[in-house]
C-alpha cells in the first residue's frame, strides 16, 4: 500500500499547463498521479520539458494521496541516490522476472501476476533466498529448486539508505541523555558527523526492508528524545 513519503517509478503520461500527470506502476497496478510545477525542480522553470517528457519514465516521492486516490508527488525531492536505488530494485525485479520465464515459460506472466498481488517482486525473492518454502506457494517442487538454485548463483547487491539527524540538549547531563537515546537501536549503524548531526545507516538487499528499519528506529528516538527532554529533527540530504 502507497504512503507519503515512499518513493516510485512513474511514466510521464502528459503535460497539461502547469501540471505532470503520471501513471504510477505499484504491485501490479496503474495508479494516477500529478506533480505540480513548483515539485518538479527548485527555481523559476522556462520549460517543463526540460525536466519532464511524455512516456519518459522518472521517480517521484510520494506527498499525499488525496480522498479520491490521486497521489500528489514531488520529483525535485528525489536525490541522485534514490533515483538510483529505485532503478537499481526496477532493474532486479526484470531480473527475477527473467529468471521464472526460463523456468516457468508460459505461465510466468501469471505467477508473477500473482506474486505482485501480494507483496512487490524484489521483496518476495530476496526473503525466497532465506526461505525457500515461499516458492512453493507459486511453484512446483522442481521449479522451485531450479528457481534456489539459480538465485544462490547470483551475487546479492546490498542497498544502503542513510537519514540524518539533529539531536541536541541543553541539559548537563546532555551527552549521557543522547547515548541513552541513540542506545538499543537495531538494524542501524549511527555514526557522529558534528556537534549535534549524527547519521543512521540502514543495509539490507530488498529497498524496503532497509526503508522500514530506518523508520521503526527513527520513531524510537523520537520517542526516547521526547522523553528526555532533547531536540530532535531529522534532517533532509
Amino acid at each position: 500500500m502507497l504512503e507519503a513519503g515512499d518513493l516510485v517509478s512513474c511514466v510521464v503520461e502528459r503535460i497539461d499547463n502547469t501540471i505532470v500527470f503520471v501513471k504510477i506502476f505499484s504491485e501490479g497496478r496503474e495508479i494516477d498521479g500529478s506533480i505540480v510545477v513548483s515539485e518538479i525542480a527548485p527555481g523559476r522553470i522556462r520549460n517543463l520539458r526540460d525536466y519532464v517528457v511524455p512516456k519518459k519514465k522518472i521517480v517521484c516521492k510520494i506527498l499525499r494521496i488525496s480522498p479520491n486516490g490521486n497521489v500528489e508527488l514531488s520529483l525535485r525531492r528525489v536525490t541522485p541516490k534514490e533515483k538510483k536505488e529505485i532503478l537499481g530494485k526496477e532493474q532486479q525485479e526484470k531480473s527475477y522476472a527473467s529468471i521464472v520465464k526460463n523456468i516457468s515459460g508460459e505461465k510466468a506472466a501469471e505467477i508473477l501476476k500473482k506474486i505482485s498481488a501480494d507483496e512487490e517482486i524484489s521483496s518476495f525473492f530476496g526473503e525466497a533466498r532465506e526461505n525457500p518454502k515461499k516458492l512453493e506457494k507459486f511453484f512446483g517442487k522442481g521449479e522451485a529448486e531450479k528457481i534456489m538454485e539459480v538465485l544462490k548463483a547470483q551475487k546479492q547487491k546490498k542497498i544502503i539508505l542513510k537519514k540524518d539527524i539533529l539531536l541536541k540538549s541543553e541539559d548537563p547531563n546532555g551527552i549521557s541523555l543522547i547515548r541513552e537515546t541513540l542506545g538499543g537501536l537495531k538494524g542501524v549503524e549511527v555514526r557522529y558527523i558534528s556537534a549535534g548531526k549524527y547519521s543512521l545507516k540502514s543495509e539490507s538487499a530488498d529497498i524496503k526492508d532497509a526503508d522500514n528499519k530506518l523508520k521503526e528506529e527513527l520513531s524510537k528516538i523520537e520517542k526516547n528524545a521526547k522523553e528526555n527532554g532533547l531536540e530532535f529533527s531529522i534532517k533532509e540530504r
